[in-house]
């Protein structure tokens, strides 16, 4: 029972929750006065939470520590100027699709998307590489001074993929592997719904590492189970214990909706095998279940006499209690819903309908038989792109759509993003779950181009690029979904498509960053403070991302008084990026008509400043609840 308090609330305690809601890594353990381990808040990674620089300062605390932590943390927290350049030539359905593929660094990637795509992501899976001392990995630039920074995010000079081999004769090989993961999970974790959840595939290799830092960023009670997924059938005979699976690790968002994120998975055929009809009841096969319970959970009135069909009388077996009250017993009774053996002489049991069932209790460890294996994934590949083996350890459908059936609606347009995508079973999963059940699920699949070696079987199949490679498949993929289900009646309406974007510098001149650094004698080759080859469609998708616009909304091209106007979604952003100076106030009035929410003009475009400043007062008067910017 419940004791009251009998003191003042403890402000403290509160206040570290709050914390700990909005940064749950900054929670650690400290002793107290009396030398007791309590919850407390890590200052020193509070402010590196806060600061826009390095912050020193460490103090002994429970944690897993490695150098260049602090800097992965600020790197994750700095901003970049970059953006995403629509690619309509390596889209599939560009204008109606609900897809994404991004090709790009993924820490930028998700940078960038953090505005749109803020508590909206349903499920991540990744399967990011395992630092096996030969894999390439994503090599941040973690401490630099504030030129540098500028130089890095701006772009004044290109740098190239990021790219290293993270060997064993490098000094850092854990702690490279870790800051490269801790920045990204870092700024995903901002992204899921508070109902969304992340599955994250390793092998033991960095296993316990990624637990603890996984802990950190989404908080050790966020953390639901550590799955075993059986990847192959026989362990490698160099081997003294042979590794034959991987670790799934899996969290949520918030651990007060576990079971709104995760929920029970459908039953395996094993299962199914046990529910037969041994008495022909006309609801169908079923299964019986123990109606029995432990005596220390028990009241008094679960200990009573049951008369069985047969005429003996019974009570609960030795040491324990029935389950279930006697009014609940009369009642499942009544309704034939309790079985008492084929001879009505055995301890009776509840039946349980096969037609009834919600699905089964996810177990921790998954067979390759029922969710794939890496052979499997292998030759799922090789089908699909017609080559030799391309991916040494892809990940099989039959793995992906268990974890997106258990925690993915297919009604809600819930979206399933991969920021490591590979080879893109994550984006084919999703298509064929969407067919079984009709959905509308959404996949969201970053790619870095990852230079394919002179020596791989990708690059021998014309494939330059990982990125290529991940595309093609997505193709492939669609077209024989379609293929071997052109009768059903919703293969019309399957989304097999994505809308391709790149991450690039920005559309924006050094000028609009840095109009400081501008000398009076370059003021005139500055009038423009856009890229001369960016397109109005590339300045569109960056004002998309800086207003946390949908980027896989529609989007329709209208020309008004001979200007090119934009319109998203109808009217959830109007822009015209017209630059002859022919913007006046009919223009405007025009397109104050939609009552856009978001409307973006080009500087440069407007016909004199008297007409940008009129702007916004014609919009306050007829349409007022429309923001108004201009680049």
């Amino acid at each position: 029972m419940d004791k009251p308090k009998m003191h003042s609330p403890n402000f403290v305690e509160q206040n570290i929750e709050k914390l700990a809601t909005l940064f749950p890594n900054c929670v650690t353990e400290a002793k107290n006065a009396q030398g007791e381990l309590t919850k407390s808040i890590d200052f020193d990674l509070l402010k590196q939470e806060l600061s826009s620089h390095l912050v020193e300062g460490p103090q002994e605390r429970y944690q897993l520590n490695w150098p260049g932590k602090r800097e992965a943390l600020l790197s994750a927290n700095a901003p970049i100027s970059k953006t995403l350049l629509p690619q309509r030539d390596e889209s599939i359905d560009f204008d109606s699709t609900k897809n994404l593929f991004i090709e790009g660094d993924n820490l930028d990637a998700l940078k960038l998307m953090q505005e749109t795509y803020l508590g909206k992501i349903k499920l991540i899976f990744i399967d990011p590489p395992y630092n096996t001392g030969s894999d390439f990995i994503y090599e941040d630039d973690f401490a630099e001074n504030a030129e540098d920074y500028k130089i890095r995010s701006n772009e004044k000079d290109e740098e190239g993929l990021k790219l290293v081999a993270n060997t064993d004769a490098n000094g850092r090989f854990h702690s490279d592997w870790l800051s490269m993961m801790y920045s990204r999970l870092k700024l995903c974790r901002n992204m899921l719904k508070d109902d969304g959840a992340i599955f994250i595939s390793i092998d033991d290799g960095e296993a316990s590492n990624l637990r603890k830092i996984a802990d950190e960023i989404f908080g050790d009670d966020c953390f639901v189970s550590s799955i075993s997924w059986k990847k192959r059938s026989s362990p490698d005979a160099r081997a003294t214990i042979g590794s034959v699976h991987d670790t799934l690790l899996c969290y949520v968002k918030n651990n007060l909706q576990p079971k709104s994120a995760i929920s029970k998975m459908p039953l395996s055929s094993s299962r199914k095998k046990a529910f037969t009809n041994p008495d022909n009841d006309p609801r169908g096969p079923w299964a019986s279940v123990d109606m029995t319970g432990m005596t220390g959970r028990a009241t008094k009135d679960q200990y009573f006499d049951v008369n069985l069909p047969s005429g003996r009388v019974i009570g609960p077996p030795e040491g324990r209690s029935w389950g279930i009250a006697p009014a609940t017993f009369e009642k499942l009774r009544n309704d034939n819903r309790i079985w008492f053996g084929s001879s009505g002489d055995n301890v009776p049991r509840i039946k349980k309908f096969l037609s009834e069932s919600d699905g089964q209790v996810i177990p921790s460890i998954w067979d390759s038989d029922e969710t794939g294996s890496n052979d499997e994934a292998t030759k799922e590949v090789l089908d699909l792109l017609e080559s030799p083996k391309i991916f040494d350890t892809p990940k099989p459908t039959k793995l992906l759509k268990r974890i997106i059936k258990v925690t993915t609606s297919p009604s809600n347009e819930d979206i399933i993003m991969d920021f490591f995508c590979g080879s893109a079973t994550t984006a084919d999963a999703t298509m064929q779950v969407n067919l079984e059940d009709t959905g509308n699920r959404r996949f969201i699949m970053v790619q870095i181009p990852e230079p394919c070696s002179e020596k791989s079987e990708a690059f021998k199949a014309g494939y330059k690029n990982i990125s290529e490679v991940s595309k093609k498949r997505i193709f492939k993929a669609g077209q024989k979904i379609v293929e071997k289900n052109k009768d059903s009646k919703y293969i019309k309406e399957l989304d097999i498509g994505y809308r391709a974007l790149k991450v690039d510098s920005s559309n924006m001149a050094e000028v609009y960053y840095y109009p400081d650094t501008i000398s009076q004698e370059d003021l005139f080759s500055q009038v423009d403070n856009v890229k001369e080859d960016r397109t109005e469609e590339d300045l569109l998708f960056q004002v998309m991302l800086d207003w946390g616009v949908d980027l896989t909304l529609p989007i329709q091209r209208e020309t008004i008084q001979g200007k090119t106007v934009f319109y998203v979604d109808t009217n959830a952003l109007v822009a015209c990026f017209d630059k002859d100076e022919g913007i006046d106030e009919d223009f405007v009035k025009n397109l104050c008509e939609k009552e856009p929410l978001r409307v973006v003009f080009r500087d440069a475009g407007f016909a004199n400043d008297d007409v940008k400043i009129n702007v916004e007062q014609i919009f306050k008067q007829l349409s007022p609840h429309t923001e108004v910017k201009s680049i």
